[in-house]
């Protein structure tokens, strides 16, 4: 049988000539099996090999050979196990010395079965932590016993049992490196010395497991002497899974105790004035490779112990709103009688105001985040924060020094004004000396917000009679006005700002465009030519829209806006002004009708308006009236009938003799004034 991995034959009763024989080559003295070349008695059990031969000069010999393939036994390897790459198990690098990571089993086929794809399935072996696998063998008889497997390659810290199963090393893997592969060539033979070999990688990555480590490796802590034992000294706290604590010296004299689950460190006696050294060690009670040690320095002092004290002994300062965070306020310099800088322990009470915006950092204060001197909420604060600096000696409050704090944020002018959008007005050339024109309202996004003062560059006079006010940027007329003479101003408004900074000098400013336009105002009565029209409309269909004529009136300068208004005669509302043109809305009546509208023009505004009166007849005829037909068109001029237009005017005259009584009366009332005067 065959030891490769490749097939050959065409199937039962195949021929090949000697030229390309399946699987053959021949030589003068025998017939060979080609290397790489696998027999399969269930797929082909028989090839016929034709064979020729021919001496020189004599005829071709032609004969044939009858090679018949029975089932034998055989050992097979599966796919992946015995493919070139091999098979691949991942493990964490936490799993634990000699885990049972992958096995080679034999795969009882039974009868002439032969399985070529994996035979295992992946199931969890006990105490590893990553999947294993297995590859598969196969025989072609149930005899699967006395197997045994050999690694080929030895340069692995892995171990391959007896019963074909791989260890992890018998130290564990290394869990501080990345990942780490390592490959097996795995050699199996039976007891009839048939062999097939494979290969399998093991990919080893890092935990996922955090590791132990202690947040605070070194710690130094103060207390005074008396202490009794089993008291609580400190507390000592590592990150990690299944922590467990021990110290791990001193070991004599036994002064400290540690409990390995909560990490209290207690007395065993009554202290006296001492310096303790104590290291210890936290670590994975399952995994116990995996630890980590912190120092203590534990210092036992005197009943005697003064706070310590501190320079400066008060802290009042004045920062710009531009300091960076992590800039330095002020170093304290502290000491006691006694300890050491090391033993000092700094720490910044006050309101989460000023805890938000500050921080200790050993004997130093710093600024945490950006000082916003432009905001509502600093404003709300009175831009000054508060806190106290609590200086401890081991971390005792009874010896414990206090440093006030007072920091006052100051401004500093970090934008320019900005101009407004649109800065366009419009006025009447009949303005008054002082009418207001429009506010120019610029902006700064430095608090005060919008503190601004407006001024205007160049002189007012006739080429700019306009002024600004300083404060609240309203412009104001200051001079005459005239449409004819210029019909528009450009104006240039400085804005500056005003208390943006500590240093009064330090303004910035902006320039801005505001332009003015004026508005012609009629100082005559509209002309309207003519002044009396008569018109003929024939009404449409309803809801349709109708011009019916144009006025045509103007003023007595060139732009002056005039104003057109049905005032008088518009029944129903049959007609309407569109500008200066009017407009028949038909609303289906059958019978004619003759309207007399008027309409008042007038131009100016508010009460100085001057305006004149256009009358206008309008004869209306429905679209089904009939109207006789005639092949002669003939212009027969309209009568004008006159239209008097009456105005009334209230006007009392008084009688004659009124007004001599009137008279008479009065002449004695002040004739009788007189007299009382006089008595008086």
């Amino acid at each position: 049988p065959p030891r490769s991995g490749q097939r050959c034959g065409w199937g039962t009763g195949g021929v090949r000539s000697w030229q390309a024989p399946c699987g053959v080559t021949v030589s003068p003295w025998q017939v060979t099996l080609r290397a790489g070349a696998e027999l399969d008695a269930r797929q082909v059990n028989q090839y016929t090999l034709i064979l020729r031969a021919a001496c020189p000069g004599e005829d071709e010999v032609e004969e044939r050979l009858f090679v018949q393939v029975t089932a034998g036994q055989v050992l097979r390897c599966d796919t992946p196990f015995a493919s070139a790459e091999g098979d691949v198990v991942q493990v964490l690098a936490d799993v634990a010395p000699r885990t049972p990571l992958y096995a080679v089993l034999p795969q009882p086929l039974g009868g002439l079965t032969v399985s070529g794809s994996f035979l295992g399935t992946h199931t969890p072996i006990e105490g590893t932590q990553q999947k294993p696998g297995w590859g598969g063998v196969g025989q072609r008889f149930p005899s699967l016993s006395f197997l045994q497997f050999r690694l080929r390659n030895h340069n692995t810290p892995l171990t391959l049992t007896r019963r074909g199963l791989v260890l992890a090393p018998d130290s564990g893997f290394d869990p501080s490196k990345d990942i780490q592969t390592f490959r097996l060539e795995i050699e199996v033979t039976d007891r009839h010395g048939h062999n097939c070999s494979g290969a399998l990688r093991v990919e080893v990555l890092p935990s996922r497991r955090p590791r132990v480590t202690f947040p605070e490796p070194h710690r130094a802590v103060m207390v005074t002497e008396g202490i009794g034992p089993w008291e609580v000294v400190t507390q000592v706290h590592a990150s990690g899974d299944n922590v467990r604590y021990a110290i791990l010296a001193p070991v004599a004299p036994v002064l400290f105790t540690i409990d390995e689950v909560t990490g209290e460190i207690r007395s065993t006696r009554r202290l006296e004035a001492i310096r303790a050294h104590l290291l210890i060690r936290a670590y994975n009670a399952l995994h116990p490779d995996d630890h980590a040690t912190a120092t203590v320095n534990v210092t036992v002092r005197g009943t005697d112990c003064q706070a310590p004290r501190c320079v400066p002994a008060i802290f009042v300062s004045q920062v710009p709103e531009t300091m960076f965070p992590g800039s330095t306020l002020v170093t304290l310099n502290c000491a006691d009688s006694t300890s050491s800088d090391g033993c000092l322990h700094y720490a910044l009470e006050g309101p989460p105001s000023t805890l938000s915006h500050f921080c200790m950092e050993g004997p130093q204060l710093k600024v945490n985040t950006t000082l916003d001197y432009d905001s509502e909420a600093m404003a709300a604060l009175g831009f000054q924060f508060t806190a106290t600096i609590v200086v401890t000696v081991g971390g005792q409050p009874l010896q414990s020094t206090r440093v006030p704090v007072l920091v006052t944020v100051t401004p500093v002018n970090e934008f320019r004004p900005a101009c407004p959008n649109g800065a366009a007005f419009t006025v009447p050339e009949t303005a008054a000396f002082g009418s207001i024109v429009g506010h120019v309202a610029g902006t700064d996004r430095d608090y005060p917000l919008d503190s601004l003062e407006y001024s205007l560059e160049g002189e007012s006079g006739p080429s700019q009679p306009f002024s600004v006010d300083r404060r609240s940027g309203e412009i104001r007329v200051v001079g005459p006005l005239d449409f004819h003479q210029q019909k528009s101003y450009r104006l240039v408004v400085r804005l500056t700002d005003t208390h943006n900074d500590l240093d009064p000098r330090k303004r910035q400013s902006r320039l801005c465009d505001v332009s003015v336009r004026l508005q012609a105002v009629l100082d005559q009565l509209p002309v309207c030519i003519p002044e009396v029209q008569e018109l003929r409309v024939t009404a449409g269909s309803p809801g349709s829209r109708q011009p019916v004529t144009r006025l045509l009136c103007h003023g007595s300068r060139d732009g002056a806006v005039l104003t057109h208004t049905i005032v008088g005669g518009n029944e129903d509302g049959r007609f309407r002004l569109e500008g200066n043109t009017l407009v028949y809305l038909p609303n289906g009546q059958a019978e004619p009708h003759t309207f007399v509208l008027l309409v008042e023009v007038w131009g100016g505004p508010g009460a100085r308006r001057r305006s004149s009166m256009v009358a206008l007849v309008v004869h209306v005829t429905p679209r089904s009236t009939p109207v006789p037909t005639s092949s002669t068109t003939r212009h027969t001029p309209l009568p004008k009938e006159p239209l008097v237009v009456t105005r009334t005017e209230a006007v009392w005259h008084p009688p004659a003799w009124f007004v001599a009584v009137l008279t008479i009366s009065g002449a004695l009332l002040l004739a009788a004034l007189g007299c009382m005067a006089r008595n008086l």
